[in-house]
């Protein structure tokens, strides 16, 4: 029996992996703000499929407890054999719109949390020979949309560094680059997506399912999607001066 990490797992993509990994059988070390949702949650798989399920408060914008959440993937007798970094938010306004320690706070969750946690785990698993790293990232990091798209960008980037650097170890790391996805994401970012077609938007349990079904074949960048994959490879192809006309006015949130 395995164990998972699951960070941003009170909502969204994060519950999903929880809910999707305990079904197969993984104990489960939930990580997020939220103490009550994250209890409810507990509580509930521990009932449907009889895991173990800890819980670990932590607001990854907050270095000490960041700090807390990566000596958790370092331990050497209670190994964490995934990792998850799925927490993320965002803010509704525009870069030079926002206060800079907002923006910050926003970077730490998104770039810092992914890259101090992937170190912890791919340190403990390159020891044990085995393990799995999945940075939810976006298809946002594809484009040239502000900061977001940015700190999104370094997500796919560094995973796919990362992957190579463990390559031969028995350890893998995957970048999830979903597109829009029916989660809170939005909603908890106050931004009315009703204008936006049925068709461009992906199902949570579906894309959670191909994801892992991507990690466990050691695929390093997993696009969710027949539209999306389409949209990512022409993405790559086009010249950067055409992806920043694209991407203009687009802006966060955009995909996730």
């Amino acid at each position: 029996m395995s164990t998972a990490l699951v960070t941003g797992a009170t909502a969204g993509i994060g519950r999903e992996f929880a809910l999707q990994l305990a079904a197969r059988g993984d104990d489960l070390v939930l990580v997020a703000r939220d103490v009550a949702r994250m209890e409810a949650l507990a509580d509930e798989l521990r009932s449907a499929h009889g895991v173990d399920v800890e819980v670990l408060p932590a607001d990854l914008s907050d270095r000490e407890l960041t700090a807390r959440v990566a000596a958790r993937l370092a331990s050497v007798e209670q190994p964490v054999d995934v990792l998850v970094n799925n927490a993320g938010y965002s803010l509704k306004k525009r870069f030079l719109d926002n206060d800079v320690a907002d923006e910050e706070a926003v970077f730490d969750v998104l770039a810092r949390a992914v890259l101090v946690l992937s170190h912890a785990a791919g340190n403990a698993m390159r020891a044990r020979g085995r393990g799995a790293i999945v940075n939810v990232s976006s298809v946002a990091s594809f484009l040239a949309s502000g900061p977001y798209s940015a700190e999104k960008a370094f997500v796919t980037v560094f995973t796919e560094g990362l992957s190579a650097e463990l390559r031969g170890t028995g350890v893998t790391a995957t970048a999830l680059c979903p597109g829009f996805t029916h989660t809170e994401f939005h909603q908890r970012a106050d931004v009315d997506m009703s204008r936006l077609p049925e068709l461009v938007w992906l199902d949570a349990p579906r894309l959670v399912r191909d994801a892992l079904a991507d990690v466990d074949r050691g695929k390093v960048v997993s696009v969710p999607g027949r539209r999306y994959k389409v949209a990512v490879a022409a993405l790559r192809l086009l010249p950067r001066p055409l992806v920043r006309v694209q991407s203009r006015g687009v802006h966060r949130p955009s995909a996730d």
